[in-house]
């Protein structure tokens, strides 16, 4: 834990470093710039409360993606398992109206599903083909984005809209808010500890680690591979698609053509950069959200446009998952060096 610490806390003063080197060489003030980006994710609760908020799909994607690679199967299709989970959220939202105590859950469950199903096909597939998902889940993506934008456009069109999207859901589908701050946030966190003790203290994760690391030996020890596939691939697009109904829940409570943003995408990185731990993505997730928050105001004060941002994330993906090496073997040695000298002394 403290060589992942170390590695990406180094990674991000490194990263952050070249882009104030970026800055300079565009004219810009570093101090000044990175200022008014932490000052506008993080300075008042406004600012924090919008940053939670953003930061609930980019941590449930991520969480998707660190379970499906630390587990052997490659999913990624958390972009079209998102925007199935929101479609089916805000179907549930049009047609059905119960009181808020229920409804809330049952549009959470009815994201789950969405999104379970669809990476559902992606796993039938693999069973039935022996198709890999690494491939179908890229393929599935586009088609549901072909579909839900047929969805929005058609059969649950708002004829009073000018561009496609539905109507809103009804209220009682509504996530509520305190003040600025809204509890989709709650929603994430008790989502996010759940996927935790599953993953690090249940037999089931367990047998999913060990078949991320070595399948022959999980084979060997006795776990049901397939079983595990089966359930990896549906749990992780459960959380890919609870990620869009808390979108659509949380505001703007209507699907929106690009509602899915690059969100999961973003996910799959943070996933990446995490090298797949599970409290390292909800850090990274945090991390990603308060930069992109953050951005529109920094280029209010500024003038440097939010597109640095993209950027940043780019420099600090590379440089972390490029260092990562390279920074372990640098610690090992030094900590042999350290023992080496103890023993001579």
């Amino acid at each position: 834990m403290n060589k992942k610490i170390i590695s990406g806390v180094a990674g991000i003063l490194i990263a952050m470093l070249l882009g104030a080197v970026i800055m300079l060489v565009q004219g810009y003030h570093p101090l000044e710039t990175y200022g008014a980006l932490f000052i506008y994710s993080l300075g008042d609760f406004f600012s924090l409360s919008n940053t939670l908020r953003n930061s609930v799909p980019l941590i449930l994607t991520g969480l998707s993606a660190s379970i499906a690679f630390a587990s052997g199967p490659v999913n990624l299709g958390q972009p079209g398992q998102l925007v199935m989970g929101a479609l089916l959220a805000t179907i549930g939202g049009l047609y059905v109206d119960l009181p808020p105590v229920l409804m809330i859950p049952f549009l959470l469950l009815l994201a789950m599903i969405g999104g379970a199903l669809w990476s559902g096909v992606a796993a039938l597939l693999r069973h039935l083909f022996n198709m890999s998902e690494f491939i179908t889940t890229l393929m599935l993506n586009m088609i549901a984005d072909f579909f839900t934008y047929w969805a929005i456009s058609y059969p649950f069109y708002d004829r009073t809209a000018y561009s496609p999207m539905t109507p809103q859901i009804h209220e009682s589908g509504w996530l509520p808010k305190f003040g600025e701050f809204n509890s989709s946030v709650i929603v994430m966190l008790l989502a996010f500890a759940i996927g935790w003790f599953v993953f690090t203290k249940w037999t089931a994760g367990y047998e999913w680690r060990i078949t991320g690391q070595n399948s022959l030996f999980a084979r060997l020890g006795g776990c049901n591979i397939d079983k595990n596939y089966t359930a990896v691939m549906l749990t992780t697009g459960a959380l890919a698609g609870l990620a869009g109904g808390l979108v659509i829940m949380a505001g703007p409570h209507r699907f929106l053509k690009g509602i899915g943003a690059n969100y999961a995408w973003d996910g799959v990185m943070i996933a990446m950069v995490a090298n797949n731990g599970i409290i390292g993505t909800l850090l990274y997730g945090f991390f990603f959200a308060t930069l992109q928050s953050g951005a529109l105001g920094m280029e209010l004060i500024t003038d440097v446009p939010s597109e640095f941002i993209q950027v940043l994330q780019a420099v600090i993906v590379m440089v972390i998952v490029a260092g990562r090496g390279y920074l372990d073997i640098l610690m090992d040695k030094t900590a042999a060096r350290r023992k080496a000298r103890e023993r001579t002394a």
